[in-house]
């Protein structure tokens, strides 16, 4: 059987995109079998490694991609570099904790949260990211439809929930109720 073949039956379709490359990168290293062997398979899991974060970054619906690198640190000097570290080793997903950023608008919340589900999206977590409005829209809209305890299970499937500009709209009593649901 041909090697194309293979690759294909055996879908390592991003070895088979770059292996011109690694056997050439092979030979001019003069590895032995099993380290050519480990450098093919290590393209092709770099190459699902990165589809499954493309993938978790188009599902995650951010408005736009952000990172903490590119966050202007002097543009915000009260903010705590510290705290903001310790959150970004992601370790309030694991214990299930809530953050919240607080301050006017035009801080920088959205972009810090943002950077925070791209780096959990990195991390191999699931993301969605909801604007208050959106969210309540969808919730209404399913307890009209009542099929509201199927949203509410939707909404907890993701691992990261990010709801952003909660305190922009006034809620309604019921839409209120909604949200804490």
């Amino acid at each position: 059987m041909e090697l194309s073949a293979l690759l294909e039956k055996l879908k390592l379709e991003h070895l088979e995109a770059q292996l011109d490359s690694v056997c050439e990168q092979a030979a001019a290293r003069d590895l032995d079998y099993k380290s050519f062997l480990a450098q093919a398979l290590e393209a092709e899991w770099q190459g699902r490694f990165r589809r499954g974060i493309e993938a978790r970054l188009r599902q995650s619906r951010f408005p736009w991609v952000k990172t903490l690198e590119q966050f202007d640190f002097d543009f915000q000097p009260s903010l705590d570099r510290k705290q903001l570290r310790e959150l970004a080793g992601l370790s309030f997903v694991a214990r299930a904790q809530n953050v919240v950023l607080l301050g006017p608008p035009g801080v920088g919340k959205t972009h810090l949260a943002v950077a925070l589900g791209v780096k959990a999206v990195e991390a191999g977590a699931s993301v969605l990211f909801l604007t208050l409005e959106t969210l309540m829209t969808r919730l209404v809209r399913a307890k009209h439809e009542n099929r509201l305890e199927r949203s509410l299970q939707q909404l907890g499937y993701p691992k990261v929930l990010i709801v952003d500009e909660i305190g922009y709209l006034p809620l309604t009593r019921d839409e209120a109720s909604l949200f804490f649901q």
